[in-house]
């Protein structure tokens, strides 16, 4: 018969196990294309995930190229979390090569992408730069465009909360354990990311309508602009890989002295002396730096998707407020 001194021991002994077996639970292994998408399933995963980002922070996404350890890890997620909307062309073959089983997300699914079509007719200038790929904004305030869909949907917040629904619900398939804390931490984060909306809203509102107008590196902003009532004007397409021809940046110098767009806007992920240049030859003053396709580190003004909502409408409402 156990004794009572032996019993209080034993329960003691159980009571000091029990934390140790719970940091002991294997988590769940989870692989985000870009550092944006890593920071949503971090506030949904908790502490039952681990993750692994591929392109890492002010990384660009859109000229990454995988490498053998980027299959390896790939290779060993129960979920591999993509933006889609063609953002990432290196995906499939990557995930494919690796072998992996993972549960896919794509966290744009039941999103409505902004496809560019020309809906312009386009003189022979124009022309020679839409051949080339490059997305041009009419000093009439028309457009004309080189028919690609834009991945960028997590600009809007409102699209940002559909995100971290889908990205919930493929935790949930692939860690059914989890389903109540994946549950409450994405219900907790998406009433954050209401109130940020809000914010966003509130802040740029105060901007005076005529300033609302801004240039920027490449066509990232476009749901930002939808959302918030912002028209933007960027010299190269929806991905930094379209180049801007002289023809496109002396029109947008023109339209801009016509306009009399208020500011440029460098981004993290993008060469600065193009912008420079805009700002220099059109007499814009350059407005400061925008996040668009990938976080700062910790150590930076945007270390999370929140972060860099706020860190931009801070930029844009400095620039352009005045």
């Amino acid at each position: 018969m156990i004794s009572r001194r032996r019993l209080m021991i034993l329960s003691a002994a159980a009571l000091l196990a029990t934390p140790a077996a719970a940091e002991d639970t294997p988590k769940v292994p989870v692989v985000a294309s870009f550092t944006i998408l890593a920071d949503f399933v971090k506030e949904v995963g908790g502490d039952r995930v681990s993750v692994t980002t591929l392109v890492g922070p002010d990384g660009d996404v859109h000229v990454f190229q995988p490498s053998p350890a980027d299959a390896k890890s790939v290779a060993a997620a129960k979920v591999v979390v993509l933006n889609g909307l063609g953002l990432e062309g290196w995906a499939d073959r990557l995930v494919k090569a690796s072998g992996s089983r993972a549960e896919v997300v794509a966290a744009t699914k039941g999103i409505t992408p902004r496809t560019r079509t020309a809906t312009e007719p386009q003189d022979d200038d124009e022309e020679v730069g839409a051949a080339a790929g490059h997305d041009h904004e009419q000093a009439d305030g028309g457009h004309s465009h080189h028919g690609a869909t834009d991945p960028h949907a997590w600009q809007s917040v409102a699209n940002a909360e559909v995100y971290v629904r889908n990205i919930r619900d493929g935790l949930i398939a692939a860690d059914p354990a989890g389903k109540a804390a994946y549950a409450a931490n994405a219900a907790a984060y998406l009433a954050r990311l209401e109130a940020l909306d809000a914010e966003v809203k509130a802040a740029l509102a105060r901007i005076p309508a005529e300033q609302r107008r801004i240039i920027t590196s490449h066509d990232a902003f476009g749901y930002f602009g939808d959302a918030y009532g912002l028209t933007l004007i960027a010299p190269a397409g929806v991905s930094t890989e379209s180049e801007a021809s002289a023809r496109d940046v002396a029109m947008i110098i023109r339209q801009v002295k016509q306009e009399k767009v208020p500011a440029v806007f460098l981004e993290n992920v993008t060469d600065p002396r193009l912008m420079e240049q805009i700002a220099r030859e059109s007499g814009a003053k350059v407005g400061g730096e925008l996040y668009s396709d990938a976080l700062t580190d910790d150590k930076g003004p945007a270390a999370t998707y929140i972060d860099m909502m706020r860190s931009n409408v801070r930029t844009l409402s400095s620039a352009l407020a005045s």
